[in-house]
């Protein structure tokens, strides 16, 4: 095991980076590894496209780092400067104490797992799990005693995929085989770059299970990178979110997801993410939105906010609770809304004195979407109110339909606020 750290990385790609470093005169089948030569910090060059653009991460030992970004923000890049598959990077690369710069992929004791399993399809699965000792040579007994008890760790079933070639197993059981393969090296580091991507959901959820007893039961240091959210907050310790190359924030899921640094992190993080409402400004203790629109925050949000202060406000679906107004559209297929002696969401008065003060929460709006979710008893509601769209949370039981008239309330309390210009978090 080992904690890794990098220390203000850069990985360039385009006509500026300089190409890979081959030994000179090497003409055989087999090349030696060379070790990279350090891409010294230059002046920007508008050819040069950097999937790595200053990175400073640490992955604390034992721990699984979950890195969740969007495509193309370096995330794959990221693991393969790790596991020393790219080079020419400037910045440092430490495992514990050691600087990884000169030390090849063979010796940095890593355990890989591909989003295509890259399993060798000629081999039977025994043969794919001995390979990494048949070529260093190791005694016939130390192999079968390192698949015998890969075998025991692995469970139920595996030792039946020994026998069978990667072509006849199914999509899950090739990855279990995949995986299985890294842990007999017996690694220091794990790497997983998206490897439940290619299943479907049943596997998908069967594999993470899977993974996350081995994480648990070996606790080695590893990297998982994915681009889906449950994913990352089922197996990782912490998660790195990713933009363009850079690291946007750092920390347990619950925490990120709760105080994101930044509006990207807030619109990103979360299924749905963080509603955001740009154009907002302080005015008489109140945020006012276009359209008329306004919030009135709790007290304890507004002390480090200057009247006139631009802002752009951030409120989680949660904290926006949608009902169904008091007499619904006649031509609502659906009829009127369930009693609240039955138990249902309170239908809204719009005859209401609140609901017609501009101070209130209480915004009149139009459904566009709804997606129910039977499991949690409750829809997400994507609405219109006024030139604002946000998505909002409802009793699954209200039947709201597409363009129904509804109110959200907006919990004053769920408020977050961020700088106009640079997305910045307002403490």
């Amino acid at each position: 095991m080992a904690t890794i750290r990098l220390r203000d990385v850069r990985k360039a790609f385009g006509l500026g980076s300089k190409p890979r470093r081959e030994k000179a005169g090497s003409g055989s089948r087999r090349r030696a590894f060379t070790p990279y030569a350090r891409e010294e910090p230059a002046a920007e060059d508008p050819d040069r496209v950097y999937a790595l653009d200053r990175v400073d991460l640490t992955v604390p030992e034992g721990q699984t780092m979950a890195v969740l970004g969007p495509s193309g923000c370096g995330k794959s890049t990221l693991l393969r400067v790790i596991a020393g598959l790219e080079g020419e990077y400037s910045g440092d690369l430490f495992y514990d104490d050691r600087n990884m710069q000169d030390v090849p992929p063979k010796d940095r004791y890593i355990g890989m797992v591909f989003q295509n399993y890259a399993l060798y399809p000629h081999f039977e699965g025994h043969g794919n799990l001995s390979f990494f000792f048949r070529i260093r040579k190791a005694p016939d007994k130390e192999i079968e005693e390192r698949i015998r008890i890969t075998s025991e760790i692995m469970g139920i079933g595996f030792r039946a995929l020994l026998q069978r070639k990667p072509g006849t197993l199914s999509g899950g059981q090739q990855q279990r085989l995949a995986i299985a393969r890294a842990i007999v090296r017996r690694p220091q580091v794990f790497l997983f770059d998206e490897p439940l991507s290619n299943l479907d959901a049943k596997l998908r959820a069967q594999t993470r299970v899977e993974i996350k007893r081995l994480l648990r039961r070996f606790a080695i240091t590893a990297l998982y990178v994915t681009h889906d959210q449950t994913e990352a907050m089922a197996l990782g310790d912490q998660v790195a979110v990713m933009r363009a190359g850079q690291i946007e924030q750092v920390g347990p899921f619950t925490d990120v997801r709760l105080r994101p640094a930044n509006t990207f992190v807030a619109g990103f993080l979360g299924a749905p993410p963080m509603n955001l409402l740009p154009g907002a400004e302080v005015r008489d203790g109140q945020i006012a939105l276009s359209d008329g629109l306004q919030i009135r925050p709790d007290p304890s949000l507004l002390k480090n906010l200057q009247p006139g202060h631009a802002l752009t406000v951030g409120i989680r679906p949660e904290s926006v609770q949608v009902t169904v107004r008091a007499s619904r559209d006649a031509r609502n297929p659906r009829g009127a809304p369930p009693s609240v002696a039955d138990g249902d969401a309170q239908p809204v008065n719009l005859n209401d004195a609140a609901l017609q003060s501009p101070l209130t929460n209480v915004w009149p709006g139009i459904v566009e979407s709804v997606e129910p979710d039977y499991g949690r008893r409750r829809a997400l509601v994507y609405i219109q109110a006024g030139g604002q769209r946000l998505v909002g949370q409802a009793d699954i039981r209200a039947r709201l339909t597409q363009g129904e008239r509804i109110v959200a309330q907006l919990e004053p309390t769920g408020l977050h606020f961020f700088e106009s210009q640079t997305g910045a978090r307002i403490e």
